[in-house]
């Protein structure tokens, strides 16, 4: 997947100057949230799914991302075009399913209390993916869920229903891409993806207005931007971004920003549908589906989705990264969350409940032995957490750089941990379950 923080745009002179901001620590203490990709797309709701073997030409064309879909059905021969047109008729437009969008089962409050109860503690919709169909009711355009499709206030729901729940509120939103209102051919390429997209000051103008919007409406705890941002919007100008920092960090002096915008300065870097081999210093987040796509795919099941377990695992090995984790949620276009999806977060907080404290506000943990290949760890003020899978293993090894006197504890068991020197044995209770955490006590 592409990386964005070493994309830095034109040259401007002279430079614009960014507010500088450190990543708050209510962002590395969060470590979850959750992400919303739901709008138009989720109506036809089909991708293709990963193959192996795909020529790099045809990558686009067999694309995995259902949110994508606006793009792959107007590449000819495409899976998708030609499911598309047999489905839905020769003539018919991606802009035609904002008559068949309608989330009439949608229901705020109860879709943010599942995302409480799977343990995260942010919330991030989109509210303008690159179809340009806007979720929140916006004066720039009438291409938008609260005058078209739904007619509501989607993205007004979600932040009212969030911070009723005590969660952080951020919003994504595409910046660099509007298909509604460009005129390129499809993408097919990674070349394609940046030199597709409209860079003039009229367009640059659009773009800030809308999030101009979003942070005036919402005050939002995260500006999640995605592909960049149009270069005419990276000057001086007061449309420009310098600007639209300056104002945003006025509006809300705890907020962060990611690092998708093409200029030299960013807040928190994002790695997506990534393996990450090692700790990355600097704050990061990890970002995927439960599945292979981010909006809701009908010819995704079980075998495509993340379980319980690996959602579990998927987490840890985040956050013993110094990683964030925001894990992406597609409803159904009538507004329900796939039983799938529900399962899995239902287990992930399930799990939470017993082992939170080994996640929430903790730090990364790097000592000369403590990147054995089954152990993971996180620390904070006063424990050492080890997290080990008991059904790979009957012990697990403390690092030689803690108190030798140390005391152990085995989260979710009262009973006393049994060690031998820097060994220490896993309770029978806990070998039937997912990851165990033992904590060691640092001081």
């Amino acid at each position: 997947m592409i990386n964005f923080e070493h994309r830095t745009g034109p040259v401007f002179s002279p430079e614009p100057t960014y507010p500088q901001r450190d990543v708050p620590d209510w962002f590395q203490d969060a470590k979850l949230g959750i992400f919303v990709h739901w709008g138009l797309y989720s109506v036809p709701a089909w991708a293709s799914l990963p193959e192996e073997g795909v020529q790099p030409d045809d990558e686009y064309a067999m694309h995995s991302y259902a949110e994508w879909y606006a793009n792959t059905v107007r590449i000819p021969h495409s899976p998708a075009h030609i499911r598309h047109n047999k489905k839905y008729g020769i003539g018919t437009s991606y802009e035609d399913f904002a008559h068949m969008w309608h989330a009439e089962k949608f229901h705020p409050r109860a879709m943010v209390d599942l995302f409480v109860e799977a343990g995260a503690r942010y919330l991030v919709p989109t509210t303008k993916h690159h179809d340009g169909f806007c979720l929140w009711n916006t004066d720039t355009t009438n291409f938008s869920a609260a005058q078209r499709g739904p007619q509501r206030d989607i993205i007004q729901e979600f932040h009212d229903s969030a911070r009723e729940a005590k969660l952080k509120f951020g919003v994504y939103f595409s910046g660099a891409h509007d298909w509604h209102v460009a005129h390129f051919p499809p993408i097919e390429s990674d070349r394609d993806l940046f030199v597709y997209r409209r860079n003039d000051p009229e367009f640059a103008r659009y773009a800030a207005d809308q999030l101009r919007e979003l942070i005036d409406r919402f005050h939002p705890d995260i500006l999640w931007n995605d592909i960049e941002w149009p270069d005419s919007g990276k000057s001086n100008e007061d449309y420009a971004l310098a600007s639209l920092f300056r104002k945003y960090f006025s509006t809300v002096p705890d907020g962060v920003v990611n690092d998708r915008w093409g200029i030299p300065y960013h807040g928190y870097l994002t790695r997506e549908y990534s393996i990450i081999d090692s700790v990355i210093p600097e704050p990061w987040e990890a970002t995927r589906g439960l599945g292979h796509s981010f909006g809701y795919n009908t010819n995704e099941d079980e075998n495509n989705t993340l379980s319980a377990p690996a959602l579990i695992d998927l987490l840890v090995d985040t956050v013993s990264k110094n990683g964030n984790l925001l894990i992406n949620v597609g409803p159904r276009a009538d507004g329900t969350i796939p039983e799938l999806q529900q399962n899995s977060l239902r287990g992930l907080g399930q799990w939470l409940k017993t082992n939170g404290e080994a996640i929430y506000g903790t730090r990364v943990f790097i000592d000369a032995d403590s990147r054995k290949a089954s152990q993971r760890y996180t620390r904070n003020d006063g424990e050492l957490f080890i997290f080990v899978d008991p059904s790979q293993r009957s012990d697990v090894e403390i690092p030689s750089g803690c108190p030798s006197d140390a005391s152990v504890r085995w989260l979710g068991n009262s009973s006393p941990a049994e060690r031998n020197g820097l060994a220490v044995q896993i309770p029978d209770s806990l070998r039937s379950g997912s990851l165990a955490v033992c904590a060691v006590r640092m001081k």
